[in-house]
């Protein structure tokens, strides 16, 4: 059974940083791509970035210059360095993986439980 263990969120005042981390466990064979999408209270459910295992990475332009995706593959683990943060970077923020379990099984989404990210004063 795969899981992705989401931490690092908080409350954070403007123009502060976060670093979230997200570790995938259990039956894993290769990870492909990786990736932070957030969920605001009333809006849509948004890419933020992703990483692919190459790492090649690609933002939502509302976060270029200010968010930074990277992954560790010998530990399954990917983080997302947030700095410079806005009011409007508050959002629950998922871990999403595509995963292949075994040689038995296809690439399978993955998605963590939410972390809560809080910009306020």
């Amino acid at each position: 059974q795969v899981q992705l263990v989401e931490s690092g969120g908080g409350l954070v005042q403007p123009g502060g940083s976060l670093r979230l981390s997200c570790a995938a466990s259990g039956s894993i064979l290769s990870i492909n791509s990786m990736a932070w999408y957030r969920q605001a209270p009333g809006k849509q459910h948004e890419l933020v970035a992703g990483i692919t295992s190459g790492g090649s990475t690609n933002y939502a332009d509302s976060v270029k210059g200010r968010f930074t995706i990277s992954r560790d593959n010998a530990k399954n683990t990917v983080f997302l360095q947030m700095n410079n943060l806005k009011p409007e970077d508050t959002a629950v923020y998922y871990c999403n993986a595509d995963i292949r379990a075994t040689l038995f099984t296809r690439q399978t989404d993955y998605w963590g439980q939410g972390t809560q990210v809080t910009v306020s004063s």
